[in-house]
């Protein structure tokens, strides 16, 4: 079946069998749609595009993935999952679950769209060579992404906690990163290949974004992102996902409004592009 001409999906992960210290992510794809639809929600991204509901895009509905810890089933099953719905909207945003499901995303948007760069949102750069001797960890997924070679270029934005194991694997991999900032605009971007976009929630200062596992003060405010999001240049934004929302450390479920927020920004910018 192939891809519908001008349209972008939606499809939930919600996975976190691979999560540390607490699980919860594998609940927020429905929070997370429940906020994109609810009443106080503007249809419309801020570019001026009805993103929700809207006949230009198509909710893929929730991916069933194996729920189980190390093993390489959950990855396949994803990577497969991704790759099916790629072929009916060959855009996607996905709706995690926790961050170890972006591997498995990169490697079936790679096979789809050719070589790729990768920019990521986070509070932690999620380069472990492996965590708590798990290679699939949510802390490991951006190890396993530049090991296999899978975008020509890695560039992290917010990142403010880790030590040196990760540094190391840092500079060896020539990864891009940009801390916090406190005045002014933030960093420039500028690709050479079709952009995909990782957004772990806990890149967000704990104040925007409480309803995480792992909070970490001194982050980005949501203005700062999307101004990010929106300045940064490449020759097309192929897919995005949002990771690590925590429904149940969010009692208010602000963090699922603030999620649905950044999803609505980034379907309005995979739709500008359809022009």
């Amino acid at each position: 079946m192939s891809a519908t001409s001008g349209k972008v999906g939606v499809l939930g992960l919600g996975f976190d069998a691979n999560s540390s210290f607490k699980r919860g992510p594998a609940e927020a794809p429905p929070t997370i749609r429940k906020a994109l639809s609810s009443e106080s929600a503007n249809a419309y991204s801020e570019t001026g595009f009805k993103v929700w509901p809207s006949d230009q895009v198509v909710d893929h509905g929730d991916l069933d993935i194996p729920d189980e810890t190390a093993t390489r089933a959950p990855i396949d099953a994803i990577e497969k999952g991704v790759a099916n719905a790629l072929q009916k909207t060959d855009r996607l945003v996905l709706l995690g679950g926790d961050h170890a499901v972006t591997y498995p995303i990169i490697r079936a948007v790679a096979a789809a769209h050719g070589p790729i760069s990768l920019l990521h949102f986070d509070a932690h750069p999620d380069i472990y060579p492996e965590f708590e001797q798990n290679p699939f960890s949510h802390a490991s997924p951006m190890a396993r992404i530049v090991e296999e070679g899978l975008v020509d270029r890695l560039v992290q934005v917010g990142i403010r906690s880790y030590g040196p194991e990760q540094a190391a694997m840092l500079k060896q991999h020539n990864v891009d990163v940009h801390p916090p900032w406190s005045h002014g605009p933030g960093p420039a971007l500028r690709f050479d290949s079709p952009l995909y976009i990782s957004f772990d929630v806990d890149g967000l200062d704990p104040a925007f974004a409480p309803g995480v596992s792992h909070p970490e003060p001194g982050g980005l405010s949501v203005r700062q992102v999307l101004d990010v999001i929106a300045n940064t240049k490449a020759p097309r934004v192929v897919g995005a996902d949002v990771v690590e929302v925590n429904p149940l450390v969010d009692p208010t479920g602000i963090t699922s409004v603030v999620a649905a927020k950044l999803v609505r920004e980034l379907l309005g910018r995979l739709l500008s592009e359809s022009r």
